[in-house]
């Protein structure tokens, strides 16, 4: 549930501070105190657009939100985008400045996207727009299926991989739709270029040696040049030579080391020096004696690696890329030539994918057509509950002319609120307060079910009064027995009910108008309900109205819940 709603200079906020509870947690106040900037404010620190009017010019503006007893199914999920709960509760903030803002998730930076997809596991925000959802066809049918649980569930499986595996070889079929004088002049661009790579006989890490070689013949002067005159400084022929003077160091230290025992170690040291001096010297010797330059062995190093080069630039970086690409060609140059054939194939594979689909499409429309019988009349019960007094709804499940990975069908509500009057599409029937009201009893329907730990409900009691205020009343009781409800209301029917009543005001200083939360004790909710019921001039009467109020959805709650 949504424990705490921290919020700081955001439009008319200065700052504050709310502890929701479990239960009906009610929002009331005086039009225009900022109860909507609330609800905004929550949407704000789950992902929602910034609104250039709601934070300061100079400053930043701050939402979080702390989230705990998260259920096994939100934890699941979170855990699946890899935020991992603290002590059980998870905190999404968002820092607000002037072009920029700051998301983050249990302390790390995370983006919008994120923070709107662990919302589905935390919080459901109704609000007019979602309202306005319950008229699109594909809401309704989601709603539908959802209804239908695991046997719908499981024909949408099939259906969807029918449809992948229709669509797969149909996408296959679209790509062979070739020409004849494309296929032929495409072959023979295919064959000229395998003929090529193939005369080209490159054999993997064969650049590098080629290029290693084509390195030592090209510097072959320079080298020799190089190993002769070291050759000569390391040797003992010359008096000036490295091993002409180790060796008469050699024997003046012999000649002397008799004297003291401490010569032999520096006698014995350089002994070893001028032996492996004498083996690098022999070693270079030989070579020399190898090293040779022949310019018909560099002609053909260098047309080798003019060969491998160019076929790099043709057809790709590596030689290992070359033979992969050679790979693809022949497959393609193949596929080309039987071209015929494999199209008959692809045609008689497609029509085989498309019965297997219709028959999944049946199947999964003969589902939803005995779903929504009993849907409907659950519908039906609940909008009777929500003081639809002569309401007529019906589940429409009609095919369509396109097939998609959800099958054929479209999905219609539709309804008469009024004796005579036939059935027509919500849209050109109900009013907005209708809507929410069936959006109500819809929700109220999938309660048990549904795992969102808080839902939120603003603009629900829309163009309704007195009895039916009363019937939205007991139906979001009924949804905080399963969940915890944060709702925004202007009628005392609904706000009498609160398990918790937050009063919401807006105080007038010389600079600005400042929106202030606080929750109410008895009295004070007392006081509000008769501010509701009475307008501008509370009396003694109202009060009392107030209160017989709340005694009669406390009885609600103690008696029917």
């Amino acid at each position: 549930m949504l424990r705490n709603l921290h919020v700081k200079n955001l439009a008319l906020i200065r700052e504050v501070d709310i502890d929701f509870t479990p239960g009906l947690n009610i929002l009331t106040g005086e039009t225009g105190a900022g109860k909507s900037i609330l609800v905004d404010s929550i949407g704000l620190a789950l992902g929602s657009r910034v609104q250039r009017d709601m934070v300061p010019k100079e400053g930043s503006a701050l939402t979080e939100l702390t989230f705990s007893d998260l259920g096994p199914s939100a934890v699941h999920g979170l855990c699946a985008l890899e935020v991992e709960p603290e002590d059980g509760e998870v905190v999404i903030s968002r820092k607000m400045t002037e072009g920029r803002s700051t998301l983050r998730i249990c302390g790390e930076t995370r983006s919008a996207m994120d923070a709107r997809k662990c919302a589905e596991y935390l919080i459901d925000i109704h609000g007019q727009s979602e309202h306005q959802k319950l008229l699109r066809p594909e809401y309704q049918l989601d709603l539908l299926d959802a209804y239908g649980r695991e046997e719908i569930a499981e024909a949408k499986k099939a259906t969807e991989a029918a449809y992948k595996a229709w669509h797969d070889v149909k996408k296959a079929l679209g790509n062979e739709d070739m020409p004849e004088s494309q296929r032929l002049e495409r072959i023979s661009f295919l064959q000229f270029e395998v003929d090529e790579i193939e005369n080209a006989a490159l054999l993997p890490g064969e650049d590098e040696k080629t290029e290693q070689t084509y390195q030592k013949l090209a510097h072959a002067r320079k080298i020799a040049e190089a190993v002769d005159a070291a050759h000569e400084i390391t040797g003992y022929d010359q008096p000036d030579s490295a091993g002409e003077g180790i060796g008469r160091a050699l024997k003046l230290l012999e000649g002397v080391s008799s004297y003291d025992e401490a010569l032999g170690a520096f006698t014995d040291q350089l002994s070893e020096v001028d032996s492996l001096l004498n083996d690098f010297n022999r070693s270079l010797a030989d070579y020399a004696e190898d090293l040779s330059f022949e310019e018909e062995s560099f002609s053909k190093v260098e047309e080798r690696l003019n060969t491998i080069n160019r076929m790099k630039q043709k057809y790709g970086r590596t030689i290992d890329d070359i033979l992969a690409g050679l790979d693809r060609r022949r497959e393609e140059l193949a596929h080309l030539e039987h071209y015929e054939e494999e199209r008959k194939t692809l045609k008689a594979s497609l029509a085989e994918k498309e019965a297997i689909l219709m028959r999944a499409c049946e199947a999964l429309s003969e589902l939803r057509k005995k779903y929504a019988e009993t849907f409907a009349e659950e519908v039906t019960a609940q909008l009777m509950d929500l003081n639809f007094a002569r309401v007529d709804f019906e589940v429409a499940v009609t095919r369509t002319d396109s097939v998609g990975a959800n099958g054929y069908d479209r999905v219609d509500y539709m309804i008469s609120t009024n004796p005579g009057m036939p059935k027509n599409v919500l849209s050109r029937v109900v009013s907005g307060g209708e809507l929410s009201r069936i959006m109500l009893g819809i929700r109220t329907m999938f309660a048990d079910d549904d795992e969102t730990g808080t839902l939120i409900f603003d603009e629900i009691d829309t163009g309704i009064s007195g009895r039916t205020a009363q019937k939205v009343a007991e139906k979001l009781a009924q949804l905080a027995q399963k969940h915890q409800v944060l709702c925004i209301t202007h009628l005392p029917q609904i706000a009498a009910m609160a398990d918790s009543h937050f009063g919401i005001s807006k105080s007038l200083t010389d600079s600005a108008a400042i929106t202030n939360v606080e929750r109410l004790d008895e009295k004070s909710s007392v006081f509000e309900l008769a501010r509701m019921l009475g307008g501008a001039e509370i009396t003694e009467n109202t009060v009392k109205s107030a209160q017989e109020m709340k005694e009669q959805c406390r009885q609600y709650k103690q008696n029917e819940l």
